[in-house]
């Protein structure tokens, strides 16, 4: 610094005087220069060799599955990986609800008025825990409603809807079809080329 400042104030911004910098290489001690980490390079083999390690010792879906670790999504997870991870045919949560709705849900508006949120929300984390929660109990009883909007909410979150993306021209122009019975024809003809899941 007494350098720098010593020297004449014609220099120019930026420039720094070669008098000023003294290379300190010499004077670095070995333990320091010893505990430099090594380039990435020469670590390359020894990475790479514990992510090998790391993957394979990895356990399997199954296995977490059967120590409870990992869960299976109910909502939101797409319909025909969901039926091929549980082995059902139909959703456990889409049985359960419309059998219930049958036998005490004959109501007016099941599917058209709301149920509590709470009770929606405890309901879809039973079913999201691979629980199938007993719907019987007073509060759902009282409280219909909930489970017809669980199954909308269902339907809702699926990722590709159930009468899919991929058929949704044909669905729209089905039902504008002149008369009920060309409709009703068309239709029909739209829900056989729906994949088995969406089907079923």
């Amino acid at each position: 610094i007494q350098c720098c400042a010593s020297l004449s104030v014609s220099l120019q911004v930026g420039f720094f005087p070669s008098e000023c910098v003294e290379l300190i290489n010499d004077k670095v001690p070995q333990s320091v220069t010893n505990s430099v980490p090594k380039p990435v390079s020469k670590k390359h083999g020894k990475l790479i060799t514990f992510l090998r390690t790391f993957m394979k010792s990895r356990p399997t879906k199954q296995k977490l599955k059967q120590r409870g670790i990992l869960k299976e999504r109910v909502f939101g997870c797409d319909l025909g990986e969901h039926l091929l991870n549980s082995g059902h045919d139909v959703p456990q949560v889409l049985k359960s609800c419309t059998e219930f709705i049958e036998k005490h849900g004959i109501v007016d508006g099941i599917y058209r008025l709301s149920g509590i949120a709470s009770n929606i929300q405890k309901l879809r984390h039973e079913f999201d825990s691979e629980q199938i929660p007993d719907l019987t109990k007073d509060t759902y009883i009282q409280d219909i409603h909930c489970v017809g909007s669980l199954c909308k909410l269902y339907f809702r979150e699926l990722p590709n809807p159930l009468l899919t993306y991929q058929l949704y021209e044909k669905f729209s122009d089905a039902v504008s079809a002149a008369t009920d019975e060309e409709r009703l024809v068309k239709i029909h003809d739209v829900i056989q080329q729906l994949p088995p899941p969406h089907y079923r």
